[in-house]
């Protein structure tokens, strides 16, 4: 008898977790099939100081392979799924095509960044979804710095030294944190004569608005005390090469604008056709598709009830999706017949975290509101217990970024053109020459020569690829990814 064979769609924090919790309780009696894009898990809540340079990139991926014992990966992007044929469509890397199918399937896809109907931000606009993402922001900050610093033009000097976050949710407030000490640090190499102005934009009324007042008041002292500067019921009107309209009719020259407004389901789950809610599958309280007994989804991309608000569903946030990929791996281990008893999603919640960066951090671990240094410790020790790998030399390099400077370098490795805001892929970055995509998967068809680099010119130090660019377009984590 052949053993049964589960397909798991996503290495997300769902994902993830399902995979070793299938792996773990079948012990070998099941073939486990992982999908991905990359062979990586990517610890999302560290990625903040990737792009601010505490963190090297390779220190927030974990290796597939390496750490999943049992379970066989297959690079991919799924572009189909056919439920009646219990089969997944997908695109390799070099284009190819597979096809899998599955006697359990577990959908864990995540999320993409959130569009909203704003003239221009599609275009001048970067997201924070993905690892390209990071290691672009990185170099374009450092690069507007550097720039500044051999600017004659006191109004392009000013500009290039401006930089507008819009989203102050979770990842929006971290990315201002971080960033704002790295342009400071790179300011004191690279006099200049105006200090690095960073703004931070939301139409919520405070900072972290998802969270408890009292660590949104912590935020906001500890950004406004390094300068940030903190614009509450603000967004963008209009985004252009040369500064953003904000709603208030303020016009702010720059040529920085990161989009944090939060994220959507991955456009594969409205392809597969079944009931949503707000974008994301409907499921009952054991992760199941309705009327199909074989069929999970976790994580960001499924609506699961909250059995502690009867009523209301899930957050979509990295806590919910690391605990709901371990209920769906018990559960489908239990359909099985090979682990224990099937049981409902249910959760505590543990408190959050934000790192501020430096000894900054705002915390309330188990509801006990923490500030300053203590707050900092916990938060890096919450780090270090979630993540599933690395933890020794993530720690290094918090260690050697206390007593060394930052290399404040560009590596050049992605430019803008490289990393649309509207991609249904932030895991992997435009090509030049890449497989042409399926269009299945794709949110909606692209305006003509959407897939093209821009002119040279577009933006200071990113050159036109070497000829046409097929779309490539392929985000969750011991903490709320900001949504």
């Amino acid at each position: 008898m052949s053993r049964p064979h589960v397909v798991i769609v996503g290495a997300g924090f769902a994902g993830y977790r399902a995979a070793r919790t299938l792996a773990r309780l079948t012990r070998n009696r099941a073939d486990v099939t992982l999908l991905n894009p990359t062979d990586y898990f990517l610890y999302l809540p560290l990625l903040p100081q990737v792009a601010a340079g505490s963190l090297e990139a390779r220190r927030v991926t974990v290796s597939l392979p390496g750490t999943l014992n049992g379970v066989r990966m297959v690079l991919g992007e799924a572009d189909h799924v056919d439920l009646d044929a219990r089969t997944v469509h997908y695109s390799d890397p070099e284009g190819g095509i597979g096809t899998l199918g599955y006697d359990r399937l577990v959908l864990c896809v995540g999320s993409v960044n959130k569009l909203l109907p704003v003239p221009g931000v599609a275009e001048h606009a970067h997201g924070f979804r993905g690892l390209p993402e990071a290691l672009y922001l990185r170099d374009h900050v450092t690069r507007q710095v550097e720039l500044a610093a051999t600017e004659d033009d006191p109004k392009v000097c000013a500009a290039r030294c401006t930089f507008v976050v819009v989203g102050a949710g979770y990842t929006g407030t971290e990315v201002a944190a971080q960033m704002q000490l790295l342009t400071d640090r790179l300011a004191r190499r690279h006099p200049l004569p105006v200090r690095p102005h960073w703004i931070l934009l939301d139409v919520a009324p405070r900072v972290l608005p998802e969270l408890a007042e009292r660590l949104s008041r912590t935020a906001d002292r500890v950004l406004r005390g390094r300068g940030v500067d903190v614009r509450m019921g603000t967004s963008v009107k209009e985004a252009t090469h040369d500064g953003v309209l904000l709603t208030d009719g303020e016009f702010v020259p720059s040529r920085t604008l990161v989009w944090c407004v939060g994220v959507r389901p991955d456009p594969l789950v409205e392809a597969v056709g079944q009931p949503l809610e707000r974008g994301r599958l409907i499921v009952d309280p054991y992760l199941r598709l309705p009327g199909r007994a074989d069929v999970f989804a976790c994580g960001d991309a499924a609506a699961v009830p909250d059995l502690e608000q009867p009523g209301s569903f899930t957050p979509m946030t990295a806590q919910h999706a690391w605990r709901q990929g371990r209920v769906a791996g018990e559960n489908v281990a239990a359909s099985l017949g090979l682990g224990r008893r099937r049981r409902p999603y249910r959760h505590r919640d543990l408190g959050f975290a934000v790192d501020l960066g430096g000894a900054q951090a705002a915390a309330n671990p188990l509801g006990v509101p923490l500030s300053g240094p203590a707050a900092g410790a916990v938060t890096r020790g919450y780090h270090l217990a979630a993540l599933p790998g690395n933890r020794i030399r993530v720690a290094a390099d918090w260690l050697l970024d206390a007593l060394l400077p930052r290399q404040g370098v560009q590596l050049g490795l992605v430019r803008s053109w490289s990393v649309p805001l509207d991609t249904a892929s932030p895991e992997l970055p435009r090509v030049p020459g890449g497989p042409e995509r399926n269009q299945g998967r794709e949110r909606a068809a692209e305006p003509e020569g959407a897939g093209e680099p821009p002119a040279a010119g577009h933006e200071p130090g990113d050159h036109p690829a070497p000829g046409p660019v097929k779309r490539t377009d392929p985000p969750a984590p011991g903490e709320p990814a900001d949504e």
